[in-house]
Parts: C-alpha cells; sequence; structure tokens
C-alpha cells in the first residue's frame, strides 16, 4: 500500500498510528510532501528522529522541503534506484528515502514527477536565532532547466507532487500575518505556473501551506494521511 501526507516537521505521532492501524510492513510506503524534518539539522543530531523512525514497518518516500538540507548535500547519502527513479539514502537507514527533483517515479503503474523546494518566510528568523536555513532550499536553476526540457519531452504524467504549489493557488488565507508578502521570493511558485501550464497531469499534491484542502485538481496536504491511488 502507498499512502501519502503533508509536512511532519519531525512529528510522526499519526505515521506511528496509521502503521499500527493498518499493519504496515517495509513494502508500505509513505509519501511526505517535505519538511519531514529528517535532515533538520544535516549533521550527527538528526540521528536520534533517524534511529527512531528505522524502527516504522514502513518506507518513507519524502520530498525536499525548505525546512531540511538537502541530502546531496550530506555526505552520509548514496544513490539508488527505487520505483524507476534516482533517491537518496543512507546505509544505516535504508527506509529513508529521499527523492529527487525532476525524477519521474512509478508508483502502481503511475507516473509521478517530484519537484521539491519553496522559499522560507522565516528565513531571517531563523538565521537570526541561529536555527539551521539552507540556501539550497528552492530548486537551483539548472534543475529547473532539467525540468523544463523533461516537461517538453514527456508532456504528460498521472501526478505531482511538490512542496510548494503554483502560484495561481496560492491558499492566501494561510499566509503567516505580519510577514510583508512584496519581500518574500515566489520563484519556485511562478516556476510550478509555468510547469502546470505545460503539463498533463491528473493529480497534483503539494504541502507546505500547512492546511488539507482541494482546489481543483491540486490536492493540499498537512495533517491527513491518505491512499496514495
Amino acid at each position: 500500500m502507498i499512502y501519502i501526507t503533508g509536512d511532519k516537521h519531525t512529528d510522526f505521532r499519526n505515521v506511528s498510528f496509521l502503521c499500527y492501524s493498518n499493519e504496515t510492513t517495509l513494502d508500505d510506503i509513505l509519501i511526505v510532501l517535505g519538511d519531514a524534518g529528517i535532515n533538520y539539522f544535516a549533521n550527527e543530531k538528526d540521528n536520534l528522529l533517524k534511529d527512531s523512525l528505522k524502527n516504522y514497518p514502513i518506507t518513507f518516500f519524502c520530498i525536499h522541503g525548505n525546512h531540511e538540507e538537502r541530502p546531496e548535500n550530506i555526505k552520509t547519502y548514496k544513490t539508488k534506484q527505487f520505483h524507476q527513479g534516482l533517491v537518496y539514502y543512507e546505509e544505516k537507514y535504508p527506509n529513508l528515502l529521499f527523492a529527487k527533483d525532476g525524477e519521474i517515479y512509478d508508483f502502481n503503474h503511475q507516473k509521478a514527477l517530484v519537484i521539491g523546494g519553496a522559499y522560507s518566510v522565516d528565513k531571517y528568523y531563523r538565521r537570526m536565532r541561529g536555527y539551521p536555513w539552507y540556501e539550497s532550499e528552492q530548486p537551483d536553476e539548472t534543475t529547473k532547466e532539467n525540468i523544463l526540457k523533461l516537461v517538453d519531452k514527456v508532456q504528460e504524467v498521472d501526478v505531482v507532487l511538490t512542496h510548494t504549489c503554483p502560484y495561481k493557488y496560492l491558499p492566501t488565507e494561510m499566509f503567516i500575518q505580519g510577514i510583508d508578502q512584496s519581500l518574500v521570493d515566489n520563484s519556485t511558485e511562478e516556476f510550478l505556473d509555468i510547469i502546470e501550464e505545460k503539463l498533463t497531469y491528473q493529480t497534483w499534491y503539494c504541502g507546505h501551506f500547512h492546511t488539507d484542502k482541494i482546489i481543483d485538481k491540486i490536492r493540499f496536504m498537512f495533517h491527513d494521511i491518505e491512499e496514495f491511488k
């Protein structure tokens, strides 16, 4: 079985309940739409959470968020093929997998394009307080160019999995009060607008905005855990 959910930010209590209730195994997969929090510190401080999640009877497939480092920038990660796409993993934690931006994975015979990353509106707060913030939080220009070439080539997928959403679907009611929106970098959302216009798809899943709602074919996820159909 494959399941899907939104941002966890290191809190996996509802995932534990899912595993217990459904008697999951490592053959089952949970797609996390960014900000899992597993690579929050990008060093051994993350091992406490990783050691806990290693014991969960489920395989985590995590999209890149904006409150964590990219695994390709952490020396302990290797790559392998998983469901016809490239993933990052550590040998010590084989059930914690991280998607690569621009890969197309096969889940239940559905082609799923992954594009992670977003801008952190709390960037300056985190830097001022000494909390982790990573320049790699958004996809770089090379990644965007490669994804555009891929989309022009394939033209159609079944599902799109992203952290943030296309600009036209921004849930403005979820914006944090007190944030000057004129200072927010929406370049990733604007890029996803281009992808959304070019690509034929059935469903688009995203997280980031801490809400559970549906707009057209866009499914925002946060607390909910659903079967990936």
